[in-house]
């Protein structure tokens, strides 16, 4: 029997095929190209997979064969399966019959790979691209990729595959790579996936829950969310503004086994997608890692001739989700939160959320509508992240936790956990022992067993309303989380020897150099 094909062999084999862009195109945008071509190669080794089955359970009859894929997950188009693209590998026009391979394959799957709004998830990806070099580099490197994915360790059929999530593993892992690649724009597509882990845990779902990440970018965090559930049942809702990262959270969701997942394409705050008739849709868990503070995010004005147009303002929003108050225009993060908090089911409905630190202790408007949360009595934790977590920014962040069935209990729980993590090359990371440590603290508070005052030194904090309120609502962890290292102290008499000493070694130097500089003169 033929050795299984590991996680480890996939990643390995899906990362070298990325050595045909390196060195000449940006990472953050090759990284559509080959998780495309996984896409494709893995629709077209499942399609192989079934139609033998099937070839063999109907004694190799053909058209019952083909009757029977009519019914299953995906129909591939002849020209769009990845046999078809690789025997034309050398064909001048290879870029233009990938494109109108993808265009065909949406077109036999419209139920899935289209958006409500009739876009569909490849119209933002092109083989045919000068993006890929003139003619005849742009033939080259898509043979070359075409050559990489046809290799043995990237037979994707499930029968020869060790386990059904490996597809789903390679993809996360290629994203992964991409964005500690990508750096800068790293951070719009993916959340590290132990800070995506830490989230999911803090706001864990339990089975039956509608689960949504309104920004969720390739829908990394939006997944380890559902999978926290512990059981199939849940039901997982996303929405991201670019076009290309949309398309590869979609197709993230299918090759993690996801097909019912609800994916959306727009703008959340200007555009919310995510609706029952006419109100915003209500979830049990709402997770994001939003931009951190979005210039321009709110009024759109438009000019019609001499007339500016107001199309869209937060003030007169129709789903009334800023009667807290209307975030500064250069700041978006309170409007991010706002918009996860009342898309949560009043009374149970969780939120965490990735904010940077301004948004904690930032006055005038912000401070207003965090005033106003803090009194609603639905913040229920805020944690303090290590610097140099994320992709493309050094600078530490925290996670809020909001929870609108908090009920009787008025406290707020303060972890700094900015000490807590291992250092890497590139960037920190937690552990699982970090994750773990303030995984537990919370959950004890959400319990009830933590009273207010230090929890643990250096570390977790509960404090009370009347507290956070002479803090004039300020949440700066230090204020809360006391993590002063004293010095030690200093023995006087010690020094002053060691100065008497250092001055009498000095004067000895001063007058070697006055002797050298006297026989220099002369």
């Amino acid at each position: 029997m033929t050795k299984k094909i590991s996680q480890k062999d996939i990643n390995d084999a899906v990362w070298k095929a990325c050595d045909t862009f390196r060195g000449s195109i940006d990472p953050s945008i090759y990284k559509d190209y080959v998780l495309t071509m996984l896409f494709v190669k893995y629709l077209s080794d499942v399609h192989d997979d079934k139609y033998e089955t099937y070839l063999t359970k109907y004694n190799g009859d053909n058209e019952r064969a083909e009757r029977a894929m009519k019914h299953e997950r995906f129909v591939v188009p002849e020209h769009s399966h990845f046999n078809y693209l690789f025997e034309h590998r050398n064909e001048l026009n290879i870029g233009e019959l990938i494109d109108i391979g993808l265009e065909d394959l949406v077109e036999a799957n419209r139920d899935k790979l289209y958006s409500e709004d009739g876009a569909g998830i490849f119209q933002n990806i092109n083989f045919n691209s000068s993006v890929l070099g003139d003619t005849k580099d742009k033939n080259t490197r898509l043979k070359n990729l075409l050559l990489d994915f046809n290799k043995d360790t990237l037979d994707l059929r499930p029968s020869h595959l060790e386990g059904t999530d490996i597809i789903g593993g390679a993809y996360m892992f290629l994203i992964e790579n991409f964005a500690s690649d990508a750096g800068k724009k790293a951070g719009e597509f993916f959340t590290p996936k132990e800070v995506s882990t830490l989230i999911a845990k803090l706001t864990k779902s339990k089975p039956g829950s509608r689960i949504c990440d309104p920004t969720c970018g390739s829908a990394s965090l939006l997944i380890k969310a559902g999978e926290e559930v512990g059981s199939d049942n849940f039901s997982l809702y996303g929405q991201e503004a670019n076009g290309s990262t949309w398309a590869l959270a979609v197709m993230n969701m299918f090759l993690h086994g996801f097909d019912k997942a609800t994916i959306r394409w727009g703008d959340t705050i200007r555009n919310p997608k995510l609706k029952e008739g006419d109100a915003l849709m209500k979830f049990d868990t709402v997770v994001a890692n939003p931009p951190f503070s979005l210039d321009k995010w709110g009024k759109v004005e438009d000019k019609e001739g001499e007339k500016t147009v107001i199309s869209w303002d937060p003030e007169t929003d129709q789903y009334n989700r800023f009667w807290r108050g209307t975030p500064p225009k250069s700041k978006g993060d309170w409007a991010f939160i706002s918009h996860m908090i009342e898309t949560a089911y009043e009374g149970h409905g969780k939120v965490g959320v990735v904010v940077p630190h301004g948004v904690l202790f930032r006055g005038a408007s912000e401070g207003k509508i965090r005033q106003k949360t803090i009194e609603e009595n639905i913040l229920e934790a805020v944690i303090g992240l290590p610097a140099n977590l994320f992709f493309g920014t050094g600078i530490p962040a925290a996670i809020l936790i909001f929870n609108r069935g908090k009920v009787a209990n008025t406290n707020v729980l303060f972890i700094d956990s900015s000490k807590q993590y291992e250092s890497a090359k590139n960037q920190n990371r937690l552990r699982s022992t970090d994750i773990d440590h303030i995984v537990e603290t919370y959950r004890n508070f959400n319990e009830g067993k933590l009273q207010a005052g230090i929890v643990e030194d250096k570390f977790s904090y509960v404090a009370t309303f009347e507290e956070i309120q002479e803090n004039d609502f300020n949440l700066n962890i230090p204020r809360y989380v006391d993590t002063f290292e004293e010095e030690a102290e200093v023995d006087i008499a010690a020094v002053q020897k060691e100065i008497e000493k250092l001055e009498g070694e000095l004067k000895i130097v001063q007058a070697e150099m006055d002797t050298y500089l006297n026989e220099l003169m002369q």
